[in-house]
């Protein structure tokens, strides 16, 4: 049976990348007759978040990639979040040390940053130098019994090529020599990917891998492991990965990436969806309008071009408007209209922060419309009021962004609290600090309170604003960005 997955890290916001991904992989599972699972990939303990894996499960529930076996639905083949599955690398790691295709890595950090250095000094390909693979047994043993901390890395071949058969790309050849002896246990007993991802794509017997183009050169590390463990690797399918219009990797600093983003600016999952599937394939008739459902009927992995796909965001709001006009009826119109924020819930979060304003309802229109309007109008001049510095401006908004990317409970009282601390560690009065934040939320100088404003637009669309602003004063150079992040870190 053909079994394909996603596996997304619960690091931050659930990226189109992943949705990407998760769109190719489920309609090659479907197209077959397979089934689709999700794997939720946390061994990155620091930056892992129940949080962030929530709103994966909820953002792909959105668009209706629905999966067959998940961390929330269950299945033969569990458990599917990676560190509720610990004893079982550590099984396969033992394995790997006892056939000694693995090895204890005692090297300290300052040992392998003097090492990286020397090569990149000598224009050699920064890899390990194999200096702890020849240990025996007991000087391991003697050095674990000293307190000596150790990680665990994977043999690899000193000579040779390696041909990693891609069912794209045909035959892909990669020397040995620029093949790191990968670690594969941290020191913390955690797995890396490329153990972890190896030992559950087999026991969840994994049929097609569907993944970025950037795991080309992992791919022989990944093989070597299949063979170690005399196990069938299955076939590797690497999609181009997606770019912003000006072919560089598709960033947040460029074009929105998070699904929630789409989702709270008003799309539809079904138009993002159809958007996705046209980024490096098309249909056989050449139709731009279709549903999941005609891309499962049409779907062949052999249409996928391997060319830069550039999401365009003005190309998806072009799509977005042919499915609204084009698919949905007055009333479903209105049913997804009152489904995306003009409903009971959304605005009994707002009216609290406006009814002491008002006279008469119609007041209330220029008073709510930046809840409801994306991205506001915003030009330079809006900017321009009493006292404005504009470098000053762009600081606050790029230490508040900052600030609103961090893990930060999206409370008024968190927010608020966040922000004023902000503000003093620059040193400003928190009106001159709060205004050219007003300004990129609400579009006006004034609005209605900032910080439960804030709540009822949600972390992207807020954190979108503020990029908007950013950009409409200019942008910031990375030059300039470097710069701010090293005096934003010395105020936190």
């Amino acid at each position: 049976m053909v079994r394909t997955r996603v596996a997304p890290s619960p690091t931050g916001d659930p990226h189109v990348g992943t949705a990407y991904m998760a769109l190719f992989s489920y309609c090659y599972a479907k197209q077959h007759g397979g089934q689709f699972l999700l794997r939720i990939e946390d061994t990155d303990t620091a930056r892992s978040t129940a949080k962030s894996e929530q709103a994966i499960i909820d953002s792909l529930h959105w668009l209706g990639l629905d999966w067959d076996e998940g961390p929330d639905c269950g299945g033969s083949k569990g458990p599917y979040r990676q560190s509720e599955r610990l004893p079982v690398y550590q099984e396969y790691a033992e394995q790997l040390l006892e056939n000694d295709h693995a090895f204890h890595c005692f090297c300290t950090a300052e040992r392998l940053q003097q090492m990286r250095a020397e090569q990149k000094q000598n224009g050699q390909t920064a890899r390990y130098d194999g200096l702890c693979a020849g240990l025996s047994a007991q000087q391991v043993t003697e050095r674990k019994a000293a307190g000596a901390e150790s990680v665990i890395r994977m043999k690899v071949p000193s000579e040779g090529v390696c041909i990693v058969e891609d069912a794209l790309r045909g035959s892909i050849e990669i020397e040995y020599a620029q093949i790191d002896m990968q670690v594969l246990v941290k020191a913390d007993g955690f797995p890396t990917y490329h153990l972890a991802v190896v030992v559950d794509d087999h026991l969840m017997e994994i049929s097609h891998i569907i993944r970025g183009e950037e795991w080309i050169n992992s791919a022989p590390k990944h093989q070597l492991l299949y063979g170690y463990f005399g196990w069938q690797m299955p076939e590797l399918i690497h999609m181009p990965l997606l770019r912003n219009p000006d072919k560089s990797k598709l960033s947040k600093r460029k074009n929105p990436t998070s699904i929630s983003f789409y989702k709270d600016m008003g799309y539809l999952p079904e138009a993002l969806l159809n958007y996705l599937g046209m980024l490096g394939w098309s249909m056989p008739g050449g139709e731009e309008r279709f549903s999941l459902d005609d891309m499962i009927d049409q779907f062949d992995i052999s249409r996928i071009s391997l060319g830069a796909p550039v999401f365009d965001v003005t190309k998806l709001k072009w799509l977005n408007g042919r499915w609204l006009r084009e698919v949905l009826d007055e009333d479903g119109f209105a049913a997804r209209l009152s489904e995306w924020v003009y409903n009971r819930d959304k605005l009994m979060q707002i009216i609290p922060l406006v009814k002491e304003r008002v006279d008469v309802f119609s007041d209330l229109g220029k008073m709510i419309s930046f809840f409801v309007e994306g991205m506001p109008d915003l030009g330079p001049d809006d900017f321009d009021y009493k006292g404005a510095v504009t470098e000053q401006q762009v600081k606050v908004l790029q230490f508040s962004l900052w600030l609103m990317e961090g893990d930060i409970d999206w409370h008024s009282s968190a927010l608020q609290q966040g922000l004023v601390a902000l503000a003093e560690a620059m040193d400003m009065k928190i009106r001159d600090f709060l205004k050219p934040l007003f300004i990129a939320v609400s579009g006006k100088p004034v609005s209605p309170p900032l910080f439960d404003s804030l709540v009822v637009l949600g972390p992207e669309i807020s954190r979108g604003r503020l990029r908007h602003a950013l950009a409409v004063l200019g942008g910031v150079s990375k030059k300039k960005l470097k710069k701010l992040d090293s005096e934003f870190k010395t105020l936190s």
